[in-house]
């Protein structure tokens, strides 16, 4: 049996701008944070048969790749050319697809990461990266950027820079341990219950804007770009409310490429957490629903909120950040 594991991500700057639409007439920045929370994938070849059976929130069972309803795993099978191998996959996901913190792009990771061991080949976490970002967006056609495939194969907390080709720099933040820890203390994660059932609705539209040089939603990318950049000096020299107030700014900002970003709800639950002491905060992911980061200045600041959310529908991930990326294990 192979077992490969990749970890989810929590973006802190620069969401939107690993888009080809936008990266390839501007180019684009991203800093996102890895997770202790993974992706699985448990792959296991039959030799007695030829079904290819496939466990995730549904079981399939077919004899041809064609007939699967999963396409990120058709479309996998088939640039792996793994067409007539008797093969089952189960995947186990610690968090909901659909709540921002990069789930389908760390599922194709694992996924890529557990063929390449099957089939006998050494891969960089580069290469790992770019094949599940090209079955993602050239294959199944889904309309993503590079953000969570490079963090799901590389972890920690790292910047992306992403080239008008397309190449990207992978490179970690340089972040002294101690304020990696208080960083992580002073953060908060609350799952709204609500998955998105219309992240791609909100990609697309993005897409589509950027690839006609709407000038809102250009000017936009680059004000979060900017705020990117902002971020990624005030985590380096350890700045953490600058953070938690840039935090602010760019949900504000993003929450101008889309009237599906943010909803009545989750503008009341940001109030909430911002007049009990919240900094910043933003909904993870294209937006619509999902998880809400908060940063708080202070410990008591952070009890706080969680006192005043006692009574909502939300409920606090404890989390730590990962820094081994993608792993695969042979067992």
């Amino acid at each position: 049996m192979i077992v490969s594991k990749s970890p989810y991500r929590i973006s802190l700057g620069g969401g939107g701008t690993d888009l080809e639409s936008y990266y390839s007439k501007h180019g684009g920045f991203i800093l996102s944070a890895a997770i202790n929370k993974y992706m699985n994938i448990c792959l296991m070849e039959n030799p007695l048969d030829k079904e290819i059976r496939v466990r995730y929130s549904k079981s399939e069972q077919v004899t041809s790749i064609d007939d699967l309803q999963h396409d990120l795993v058709k479309w996998s099978l088939r640039d792996f050319d793994l067409r007539n191998r008797g093969l089952e996959i189960t995947s186990i996901g610690e968090i909901p697809a659909g709540t921002g913190l990069g789930s389908s792009g760390t599922f194709l990771v694992s996924l890529v990461r557990a063929f390449a061991e099957l089939q006998g080949y050494g891969s960089t976490k580069q290469h790992i990266a770019e094949r599940a970002y090209y079955i993602e967006k050239e294959l199944a056609g889904h309309p993503v950027g590079k953000h969570d495939h490079y963090l799901a194969a590389f972890g920690g907390i790292t910047c992306l820079e992403i080239d008008t080709s397309g190449e990207v720099v992978v490179s970690p933040l340089n972040m002294q341990p101690h304020i990696i820890e208080a960083f992580r203390d002073h953060v908060a994660l609350f799952y709204t219950g609500k998955t998105r059932n219309n992240g791609d609705d909100i990609l697309r539209e993005q897409d589509f804007k950027s690839k006609s040089d709407n000038s809102e939603m250009i000017q936009s990318l680059h004000e979060i770009k900017e705020i990117g950049y902002e971020i990624k000096t005030a985590l380096t020299v350890g700045d953490l409310d600058k953070f938690g107030l840039l935090l602010d700014k760019h949900w504000q900002a993003k929450k101008r490429r889309s009237v599906d970003i943010s909803n009545n709800r989750n503008d009341e639950w940001y109030k909430i957490a911002k007049s009990n002491g919240a900094l910043g905060g933003k909904i993870m992911g294209a937006g619509g629903g999902g998880f809400f980061m908060f940063y708080c200045p202070t410990m008591k600041v952070k009890h706080g909120i969680r006192d005043a959310f006692r009574n909502q529908p939300l409920v606090e991930m404890p989390f730590d950040f990962d820094f081994s990326g993608s792993q695969v294990f042979t067992v």
